[in-house]
């Protein structure tokens, strides 16, 4: 939100027209200083060169502006100071009639305490509206002021009200005295907390020193980055421990030498030389120091500040893959798609050595986006930009999945072994044209079968072992399985082609289960009578399987993950924790939750989270 609308939203519910007028007026500045100080910027990206002809001298340029704003940024800062007063004098006159109030005994402890966090409050959206305007000062003008204000006004009632401060530690004693009275037991001091609504802050940038009073209890998000990274995480942590500030959470990211350290503090006293020892701390290592003060309800939505920090989320993984790199195209219309969806962005990691071709992003989407919608969206971004984005949720499985099934033909191997079969029967024209319109789900699977095999008659058995020594391993199909083997996963391939293959393809890969139709021999054994034995291997049955495998192994749906191509892999992609269409036909690409166009069964590994360096120490051990 807007933080002109967020202060607006705020005032309104102030308790009357009197805590309104006396409320900054964030607008009336904002406005000031769009139409008299922006024109006359010298900020560096106003002074860029045009392509046009330059009419004056760089130095003539910046005299000009300055000139401009000498007589601009002085009015500006006039009209702060005449809003810090007047919001200054109504904290006064507040305090003063309330004391006036509880001291004749018309207001009790209780509601003194109230009236006090509303006085706090209003401090605090009126300091936060002050630092927010100087933030727009520095940008639109290319001026550094914000610093310096703020600490001119440190001693000014808005910040710093000892009587305020005073007489909430003395409602606090009451309190506890009266709790001790009625218990006849000791109560802690750090037992009873008021706190002040810091909202109006959570996005604040900038630096800046809190009011006094709402040093106790608040919590203040510290960000130091520099070249020195171990030095700025020990001058931060070293501050939080000499003012007894309690850690709440932590972080570091790293962009070869310049390091980023946050570190999220729970204040515990009203002593603001931390702020003070901390910005000669940031001179001392060259480092950038900001502070933002947090939204107390942010605690009860997040777990960790590398979260974003909005209510009703989910939270998902999403993996962009172009095995020839992600090109700047991609990922701006990736972005821009997040964007138009109200998603967030937490975490972004490259997961391949060398040239960027895949990267994983943690999102927060909210609970309100229409995720078929959605899937279809990216499924067209996929096309338009042959790069593959698998949408999958976020969650302890997601790392954890412990049984992988394939497809076997154009999965594990390049052949349908049904046209390999039929190619030495010379029926192989016939069967290729049942095989594409079965695939493509133009008719029943178990209707193409019956017709595919009884072209078979009569063909010798000895053809399958002459398929078999021809079939072609996908790439990647060895790499994958031994990786996942060596991480403790049960593998197993589930086909619509026929057993002795399966077999050996089970065999070839160590894998741990197979399953396919099983066709008839004559009573000789020399050759296939153009039937199949048994539950016939279709959509339905794979998808049985899948799950009794799932079942015999102990691990849950959640933790299986599929890989086909064809129209009668979609039901075990459905029922798969992770269903992964591997190279698929249209129409599997479309409905498949996660698809994969590159040419290898390796990045499957992308989608389970692992890295290039990962698959590197499995392929060593």
């Amino acid at each position: 939100m807007k933080f002109g609308r967020y202060i607006e939203e705020r005032k309104a519910r102030l308790p009357d027209d009197t805590w309104r007028a006396a409320c900054m007026d964030y607008g009336a500045l904002k406005s000031y200083l769009k139409e008299t100080a922006r024109s006359a910027s010298v900020h560096p990206s106003a002074l860029l060169p045009t392509d046009g002809p330059t009419q004056e001298s760089f130095g003539a340029q910046v005299a000009h502006r300055l000139t401009l704003l000498q007589r601009t940024v002085p009015g500006f800062f006039d009209r702060l100071d005449a809003e810090v007063a007047r919001a200054a004098e109504h904290v006064c006159y507040q305090v003063a009639q309330a004391a006036e109030k509880f001291a004749a005994g018309r207001l009790n402890t209780a509601e003194a305490l109230r009236h006090i966090m509303l006085v706090e409050s209003f401090t605090f959206l009126n300091y936060t509206g002050v630092a927010k305007i100087l933030k727009k000062l520095d940008r639109y003008t290319g001026l550094n002021l914000s610093e310096a204000y703020l600490l001119r006004i440190s001693v000014t009632p808005l910040v710093r009200f000892q009587p305020l401060s005073t007489w909430k530690q003395r409602l606090l004693d009451e309190m506890r005295q009266s709790a001790e009275r009625a218990i006849g037991a000791t109560v802690a001091a750090s037992s009873i907390t008021v706190t002040a609504d810091t909202s109006a802050v959570a996005s604040s940038r900038k630096n800046w020193f809190p009011p006094a009073s709402h040093l106790p209890h608040q919590r203040i998000l510290v960000t130091m980055a520099g070249p020195h990274g171990t030095d700025i995480i020990g001058c931060v942590l070293d501050c939080a421990a000499r003012y007894a500030c309690e850690v709440e959470d932590f972080m570091l990211s790293r962009l070869y030498h310049q390091v980023t350290f946050a570190a999220l503090l729970r204040l515990t006293n009203e002593r603001v030389e931390l702020f003070r020892d901390l910005a000669e701390a940031a001179r001392k290592w060259d480092a950038q120091l900001h502070f933002e003060p947090q939204n107390q309800d942010h605690s009860a939505t997040t777990t960790s500040i590398q979260e974003a920090p909005y209510a009703g989320r989910v939270k998902y993984a999403a993996t962009v893959l172009n095995r020839n790199g992600l090109t700047a195209t991609f990922l701006d219309d990736w972005t821009k798609l997040l964007l138009a969806e109200r998603i967030s962005v937490e975490q972004m990691s490259r997961l391949n050595a060398g040239r960027v071709c895949c990267a994983d992003y943690q999102l927060s989407v909210p609970l309100d986006v229409d995720l078929d919608a959605l899937r279809q969206q990216l499924f067209q971004l996929s096309v338009r930009h042959a790069t593959d984005v698998a949408l999958q949720q976020h969650n302890v499985f997601r790392r954890n999945k412990r049984l992988v099934v394939f497809d076997m033909d154009s999965t594990l191997i390049q052949q349908e072994v049904i046209d390999e079969i039929a190619r030495h029967a010379g029926v192989v024209d016939q069967v290729a044209v049942i095989t594409e319109a079965a695939m493509n789900g133009e008719i029943d699977f178990n209707e193409s079968l019956r017709r595919r095999v009884a072209l078979l008659k009569g063909t010798p058995v000895s053809v399958l072992a002459e398929v078999r020594d021809r079939l072609t391993f996908t790439e990647g199909a060895h790499f994958l399985c031994r990786a996942l083997k060596r991480l403790g996963f049960k593998l197993a391939v589930i086909s619509g082609g026929f057993m002795p293959l399966a077999t050996y393809v089970k065999n070839e890969l160590n894998l741990d289960y197979a399953f396919a139709n099983q066709l008839k021999t004559s009573p000789d054994g020399l050759t296939l009578t153009g039937e199949t034995v048994g539950p016939v291997v279709n959509g339905e049955r794979k998808a049985e399987l899948l799950e009794v495998i799932a079942q015999a192994e102990s691990v849950s749906l959640d933790q299986v993950v599929a890989v086909g191509d064809g129209a009668n892999d979609l039901w075990m992609l459905a029922k798969a924790g992770l269903g992964i269409a591997f190279d698929a036909k249209p129409r599997v690409q479309e409905q498949a939750r996660a698809r994969i166009n590159q040419k290898s069964l390796k990045y499957v590994l992308y989608l389970l989270g692992y890295t290039d360096n990962d698959a590197k120490q499995l392929q060593d051990m």
